[in-house]
């Protein structure tokens, strides 16, 4: 439930990076408002074309390449240029369907939920026991806690602020009219978080997100620190684990996956079973997953290779 830019290490920002950041809030502000002035497909294909031009004067497209390098080397480069063009252009629809709450919940509340989960996860919701709804960077990563929310499920998500204060507090009030409780990643939002689960609501989580508190695991072939926190807080509060995803389709709809729930035992395996499964849907779908994330870091790579 997060935007791709990552929250401060806690350091000020200095006067010059703050006005940046202001200049950079309200050109994007600009341009979502224009967007929104379109019907929903014009909308969507107009994001896709604004992120992936944007992403000509960033780091993404250097990074993707470096990605793909790491875990794909077999890739034709044909194909490697094409998830450079499309994985901005994927993220780039998903920034405008949140921005687009009210269309994208009523939209997606027509589509069904699939997969070998969906009779536990409805059991849970019956029984009132915590869920954690545990998702990555592909497709839409919010589109199941709105598909939930607009089915009467009490859905909470956790969130990692940016360090653009000014977008991030547009955002934050942008995705809470999909629904609230949404709890930031500080100790504030987290002690929230663990009172709203222990109460048996259901709480949204990407796993995919390099966390320096993390331990190594594998994921896609290549070691990479992730949180063991959905494990640890699975055992500690009887929570049911979920994986979950928002597939987006050509014709702008979604699959909505529920698969099978994870049994929640030792930390280090179970954690690993959900990176396998995120995996499996990278492999499927690679143009949906951000592949501009600095998953992979060199300290952490045998050949410290770049990534």
């Amino acid at each position: 439930m997060k935007p791709i830019a990552n929250k401060s290490s806690g350091h000020s920002r200095n006067s010059l990076e703050t006005i940046q950041d202001w200049i950079v809030d309200r050109v994007l502000r600009a341009a979502l408002w224009l967007m929104l002035r379109f019907p929903w497909g014009q909308r969507l294909a107009i994001s896709a074309g604004f992120v992936s031009l944007l992403s000509h004067f960033t780091s993404w497209r250097r990074r993707i390449r470096e990605n793909l390098a790491l875990i794909m080397p077999e890739l034709p480069q044909a194909e490697v240029e094409r998830l450079v063009r499309e994985v901005p252009a994927s993220f780039g629809r998903t920034m405008i369907e949140l921005y687009s709450p009210e269309e994208f919940s009523a939209r997606i509340a027509r589509e069904e939920l699939k997969g070998p989960g969906v009779p536990a996860l409805e059991a849970a919701h019956a029984q009132g026991r915590a869920v954690l709804l545990v998702t990555g960077h592909i497709g839409n990563y919010d589109a199941m806690r709105a598909a939930l929310i607009t089915r009467g499920y009490r859905v909470g998500g956790l969130y990692k602020p940016m360090v653009n204060r000014f977008f991030n507090d547009h955002y934050v009030s942008t995705i809470e009219r999909i629904g609230e409780p949404l709890f930031p990643r500080n100790r504030n939002g987290m002690s929230e978080m663990l009172r709203f689960l222990r109460s048996g609501g259901m709480l949204g989580v990407v796993l995919d997100q390099h966390m320096y508190s993390g331990v190594l695991l594998n994921f896609m072939g290549q070691p990479a620190k992730t949180s063991l926190s959905v494990a640890e807080m699975a055992l500690k509060y009887n929570a049911l684990i979920v994986p979950t995803y928002g597939i987006r389709r050509p014709d702008l709809g979604f699959d909505l996956i529920v698969e099978a729930p994870v049994e929640a035992g030792d930390p280090l395996e179970t954690t690993q079973k959900l990176n396998d499964s995120l995996e499996a849907q990278v492999r499927a779908h690679p143009d949906q997953w951000i592949w501009m994330h600095r998953r992979w870091r060199p300290e952490n790579l045998p050949d410290h290779s770049a990534g």
